[in-house]
Parts: structure tokens; C-alpha cells; sequence
């Protein structure tokens, strides 16, 4: 009996471990990615439409001359031709506060402040909700699979705060 009890303490200890360990890695790409969007939207503030437009006819020009039905330059063109100001505001708008968000929940979940796991969860489930309401309106497969990933990063978020708070008490 003892043994077994042994063993199966073992077994919950490797099983909580690895899910510690995944939550860990989980919000280090998550962190990062916040680190990138914010990144992103500051270099957005210097793209305007005039200059991605000359940006991506240099880089599909060539392509284009030999191909002219070439589904990647093509699609970059017309993403590039729907570039406004509107989109480039909103874009630098929701890349940087997006990647503050992120970074700053990340940041008190690396330090288990308490308080930020529910308050993370709630802005994961409101960020999967926004991608999904972005993929009704057009699908995107990259939304899709973030929005996967957002949602595994809320399992692993609600078991750690679980976990944390059955240590507490």
C-alpha cells in the first residue's frame, strides 16, 4: 500500500511538473511575442501606405516580371494596396497596447502575483473571442491557430493558478 501511494505521488509530481514547466515555456512565447508586437507597432508608426507600397513592388517586382500569377506577390500587392491610414493607426494602436497587456500579465504571472492569473485568463478569453469575431469577418488561418494556442495558454494558466492557490491555502 505504502508503495503504491509512493508511486502515485511520483506519478502527480511528474504530471504537475511538466505542466508547470509547460506554463512556463507557454508564457516565455507569450512574453515574447508581446515584446515583438510592441516592436512591431512601433515600426508600423513609420510605415505609412506610400512606403509599404514602394517596399512591396521592390520586393515583387522581379517576381512578377517572371510569373505574373505568382499567388505570394500577388497577395502581397493587394494587402498592400488595402494599407491605409485608418489601418495604420489602428494597427500601431493594437499591436502596442495588445503587446503591453501581454507583457505586463506575463510579467506578474513569471512573479505569481495571484491576482494575475484570473485577471489573465479573462484577457486571453476576450482576445480568442476578438480573433474569432476577426476570422468571421475574414477567415485567417494564423488567428485560428493563435487563437489555439491562446486557449491552451488559458488551461495551463487556470491549472497553474490552481495549483498555486492549493498551496496557499
Amino acid at each position: 500500500m505504502y508503495h503504491n501511494d509512493m508511486k502515485n505521488s511520483l506519478l502527480k509530481r511528474r504530471k504537475f511538473s511538466i505542466l508547470h514547466k509547460s506554463f512556463r515555456i507557454a508564457i516565455l512565447v507569450k512574453g515574447i511575442d508581446g515584446l515583438l508586437e510592441i516592436l512591431g507597432g512601433i515600426l508600423l508608426i513609420f510605415l505609412n501606405p506610400t512606403r509599404l507600397n514602394k517596399i512591396i513592388v521592390l520586393l515583387t517586382q522581379h517576381e512578377l516580371s517572371e510569373d505574373p500569377k505568382d499567388i505570394v506577390a500577388n497577395y502581397a500587392m493587394r494587402l498592400a494596396s488595402d494599407f491605409s491610414l485608418s489601418s495604420q493607426s489602428f494597427g500601431v494602436f493594437y499591436l502596442i497596447s495588445h503587446g503591453i497587456i501581454k507583457l505586463f500579465l506575463i510579467l506578474m504571472l513569471w512573479n505569481k502575483k495571484t491576482w494575475a492569473y484570473p485577471l489573465t485568463i479573462f484577457s486571453l478569453l476576450l482576445f480568442i473571442f476578438y480573433q474569432l469575431y476577426r476570422c468571421a469577418i475574414k477567415y485567417s488561418i494564423w488567428l485560428n491557430v493563435l487563437s489555439i494556442f491562446d486557449l491552451a495558454i488559458v488551461i495551463l494558466t487556470l491549472i497553474e493558478y490552481r495549483l498555486i492557490k492549493h498551496h496557499i491555502n
